[in-house]
């Protein structure tokens, strides 16, 4: 387990990024409320394939020896998936819409719920990632429980869902970074 931990400490700028771009996608959601279809849904396209592609590279760059690494690997590829689903139908309706999302949401969530519980003993704020995999869920749930609700009358829960889990993985990034530090001084003093 600890090539995990070492993975992630080493990719902390990948799920920084991650996180960055959720807090972006939120705030665009948030200065733009009135946004159309069109826009949103590209807008979450450009979001889940930066999204999946960061996952991705991350999962590239770790150490193979772990035996969990294909997990951040299958969601970086849904994320992509997702991502080009949003483009190849751009005039997508809004249910499926957010059926896409929801179940992008749920899978993802499902994925980093099962990561954090991997990673408890292993880092500190491993809660955070279960955080954001838990509102991760809670969001596809809501999304499917209330579809008639339409794409556009959820972009304000779409933007305070993206900008939430955007800060959580930006804040776990930090403390990895800081993990990093602390194993690569410990490595050069030995």
């Amino acid at each position: 387990m600890v090539y995990m931990t070492d993975t992630l400490a080493r990719n902390w700028w990948a799920l920084g990024l991650r996180g960055l771009c959720g807090v972006l996608f939120g705030a665009a959601l948030f200065a733009w409320p009135g946004i159309s279809l069109f826009v949103l849904v590209l807008m979450f396209g450009v979001y889940t394939l930066l999204d999946g592609a960061f996952s991705i590279v991350s999962t590239v760059r770790s150490d193979k020896r772990e035996k969990r690494w294909w997990l951040f690997l299958l969601q970086g590829i849904a994320g992509i998936i997702v991502g080009i689903m949003a483009f190849v139908w751009p005039g997508i309706t809004a249910l499926v819409l957010l059926y896409i999302i929801a179940a992008w949401a749920m899978v993802t969530g499902i994925f980093e719920i099962v990561a954090a519980v991997q990673l408890r003993k292993e880092i500190e704020g491993e809660w955070l990632l279960a955080l954001g995999g838990i509102a991760s869920v809670v969001f596809g749930v809501l999304l499917v429980a209330f579809p008639g609700a339409g794409a556009l009358a959820v972009v304000w829960i779409i933007g305070a869902y993206s900008t939430l889990f955007g800060i959580l993985l930006m804040v776990l990034a930090f403390r990895l970074r800081r993990r990093h530090g602390s194993t690569e001084v410990r490595a050069r003093e030995a």
